[in-house]
């Protein structure tokens, strides 16, 4: 069964209920995947409660939104390129055919990765993937939580 924040993710990052969050971002929240079978999968969330696709925003919290999924695809990118020399590229994907919120999905991509998959759409890895417990988010993710956090913070920062 389900707990409680997966049941309404946006409304539980606003309530700080969502132990997923990373960080607080312009636009969204930056939330680490529930699963890890990619290490680094991250899911940046709209905070607007309601809001189903990117359409639905003004052209403003669009701009931002997308220059959130930009801050988090940069820092996923930096910290698996730290952690993994078989490291390869970020995918990003707004996608939303699932969970009916505005969502937006960063995919880190490995060298390691089955050759039949590793060039291909995630979305094309077996099913089980999703919900083996062995790929399940963990205690075990916590520096790669920390990592990701620290880099959305130093992109985060003012420049000049």
């Amino acid at each position: 069964m389900a707990d409680d924040w997966q049941d309404d993710r946006i409304g539980s990052a606003l309530k700080g209920t969502n132990p997923t969050v990373l960080r607080r971002l312009d636009a969204g929240f930056a939330v680490i995947g529930d699963v890890q079978f990619l290490p680094g999968y991250s899911v940046l969330l709209t905070d607007e409660p309601g809001v189903e696709r990117l359409s639905d925003l003004s052209r403003g919290r669009r701009t931002a939104f997308l220059a959130d999924m930009d801050r988090l695809g940069e820092a996923v990118e930096r910290v698996c390129r730290r952690l993994d020399p078989e490291f390869r590229r970020v995918n990003l994907e707004i996608l939303g055919n699932t969970d009916g919120f505005l969502h937006a999905h960063v995919w880190p991509r490995f060298e390691w990765e089955p050759p039949d998959l590793v060039r291909r759409p995630v979305w094309l890895y077996p099913a089980e993937n999703w919900c083996d417990p062995a790929s399940a988010l963990g205690p075990e993710h916590g520096l790669l939580r920390e990592a990701i956090g620290r880099e959305l913070d130093v992109l985060s920062a003012p420049t000049g």
